[in-house]
């Protein structure tokens, strides 16, 4: 019989003030690496981190930014022996249409938290009130509230099943979904699982399958693309291997050193490659130490790991060709899907590039995510 508490439970962050005590102690201890060689290619430079460590020692406030998430309205309630939590925001538009975001790692739902308003309330922003969203924003099983999960098998089948329960639970019977990183992996499943009638992502994992003739009409622009991919794979993918081979191997200096921690996710929040200065201007610190802080304060640096290691052994069949109708957005300084091999694997109908923004669109490019997800969902709510 199944007992599972199908409850949605109000929830509110409420960090010990004993836990932050205990992580400025840490931070003040932080016995730091030595002989390290300046500059990216090998990893965070330690002059860098220093500086960060030193802002969430002395200058980042956690209690302004938990009052921030704590603005918007969350739940927790259990699906498939786990508890998943949520932001549960409503348009003040009666005729809004449903949409679940999915986050990726190492970010979390706070990557969506700039564009929440813009979304639900249009019309306060200029825009036209048709468009807004009732949002449903999860945090993926194992990720900071939502863990950690007490049992292995959190594929991304297994969250988008528990993601269509989630909407069912809520009320809504036809909805929308958009995602970002692993959520841009989670959400064409999810189109497939519950046949929602569009999806919306800001990467498509297609990759070369080793057929020749997909590089027929191949351009300089696609080639740079690929090219840009392998350097990343060949370079930057090292918190791939690891977490999709001995995460808890990992997970057990994550979580005694809230520095080791915060460079972990540093390294990818940042970005990879020659992408502008600009770039480094942009992320902004506090965003980086909430996300840092999250997985610090919630132990969720091993489960959020597994997420990969579990994709990494998915044993169910691939599925074939996405039917869905499939919106993609690209921005110019995120690793840029290869359209070809995107249409190889989904069905897309909408394709936006934009000459700024990077991998987390919802914060540094806020407006322009809103304004691609309004425009794409207008011909399916």
């Amino acid at each position: 019989m199944n007992s599972e508490n199908t409850d949605i439970r109000p929830f509110r962050i409420d960090i010990p003030q004993a836990e932050l005590d205990d992580l400025a102690d840490r931070l003040a201890r932080t016995r730091r690496t030595t002989g390290q060689l300046p500059g990216w290619d090998r990893g965070v430079p330690a002059g860098e981190l220093a500086q960060l460590t030193e802002y969430w020692a002395n200058g980042y406030d956690w209690r302004a930014h938990e009052a921030r998430m704590n603005g918007y309205p969350q739940f927790r309630t259990e699906i498939d022996g786990t508890t998943v939590h949520f932001l549960h925001v409503r348009s003040p538009e009666p005729d809004a249409f449903p949409l679940v975001l999915t986050h990726g790692w190492p970010g979390t739902f706070v990557e969506y938290l700039d564009v929440i308003d813009r979304l639900t309330d249009p019309r306060a922003h200029g825009g036209d009130p048709a468009d807004a969203f009732h949002l449903v924003i999860p945090s993926i099983p194992g990720f900071a509230f939502s863990g950690p999960t007490p049992d292995a098998g959190w594929d991304v089948n297994r969250v988008a099943r528990a993601w269509a329960e989630l909407m069912r639970r809520l009320g809504y019977a036809r909805y929308g979904a958009a995602g970002n990183d692993a959520g841009s992996m989670v959400t064409p499943v999810l189109g497939r699982v519950e046949q929602v009638p569009a999806v919306h992502v800001t990467q498509v994992f297609s990759f070369p399958s080793g057929d020749p003739t997909e590089f027929e009409g191949f351009g300089p622009e696609e080639y740079r693309r690929l090219t840009f991919l392998q350097r990343f794979m060949d370079e930057h993918s090292g918190f791939n291997k690891i977490q999709s081979t001995r995460p808890e191997t990992l997970a057990h200096a994550l979580a005694d050193s809230p520095v080791g921690q915060l460079a972990w996710v540093l390294d990818l929040l940042r970005g990879f490659g020659d992408h502008p200065s600009e770039m480094d201007k942009a992320l902004d610190a506090d965003f980086v130490l909430t996300i840092a802080s999250l997985y610090w304060l919630t132990n969720t640096a091993g489960s959020s790991a597994r997420f990969y290691y579990e994709n990494a052994h998915i044993s169910e069949e691939p599925a074939s060709r996405g039917t869905v109708p499939t919106g993609v957005a690209v921005f110019a300084n995120d690793f840029q899907a290869i359209r070809p091999l995107a249409e190889r694997d989904h069905n897309i109908v909408h394709w936006s590039e934009f000459d700024r923004g990077g991998h987390y669109s919802g914060t540094d490019a806020p407006d322009l995510l809103a304004d691609d997800l309004r425009s794409f969902f207008r011909d399916y709510r």
